[in-house]
């Protein structure tokens, strides 16, 4: 059989990036909005919003995020958590990812049988773009991480960047140039995570 998944096995959480990927901001910008429509969503629904900041936009965000952060973070461990922030901004770019919760709505008045699970597929659709936009920047050679400083920034984003009230916050994926690997983790073994019916 040939070598299966291999931008997904090329993809780890990578914390040490720079800013400089040797990709121009458009080359970025048109492999996430690719992604962006390709990625399925129950219904046909596409759900799915992304920004993508750059530069003084994206150190915006992770000022604003610290300072949230500050709000509820204990004193002894800020120090900590100003060296994780700065190492964000230190990277080419940061996306949000958020569903539209308006479409959803919609989709649940009209489809009365499935309301309850709209609100999950929208989450689910959001997984499959995250995973979908970070595996083809791990085949670019370009490093990611997945945070989730949701709900805590949500608001002063929304304010800041004029997002719509009824986007709703998953992610957020500082990305960069590689300057120390990911590793692979330790996975459980098949038998524990899978049946098999022959």
């Amino acid at each position: 059989m040939k070598e299966n998944f291999s931008a997904l096995k090329k993809r780890h959480s990578v914390y040490h990036l720079s800013k400089d990927t040797g990709y121009s901001q458009d080359e970025i910008v048109e492999l996430v909005g690719e992604a962006l429509n390709l990625v399925p969503s129950a219904f046909n629904a596409q759900t799915q919003r992304l920004v993508v900041l750059f530069d003084e936009r994206a150190d915006k965000f992770w000022d604003l995020t610290l300072a949230e952060l500050k709000k509820v973070t204990p004193v002894d461990a800020f120090e900590g958590t100003v060296n994780k922030i700065n190492a964000f901004k230190n990277t080419q770019a940061t996306i949000l990812y958020y569903y539209d919760a308006s479409v959803t709505k919609n989709l649940q008045e009209s489809y009365a049988l499935y309301a309850e699970h709209f609100p999950n597929w929208a989450r689910e659709e959001n997984g499959m773009l995250q995973i979908s936009i970070w595996s083809e920047l791990a085949e670019l050679g370009i490093g990611a991480s997945l945070q989730h400083y949701n709900p805590i920034v949500d608001d002063v984003v929304k304010k800041e960047f004029d997002i719509p009230e009824d986007w709703v916050l998953v992610g957020q994926m500082p990305l960069g140039k590689i300057e120390t690997p990911g590793t692979d983790k330790e996975k459980a073994d098949l038998d524990t995570k899978m049946k098999v019916f022959k």
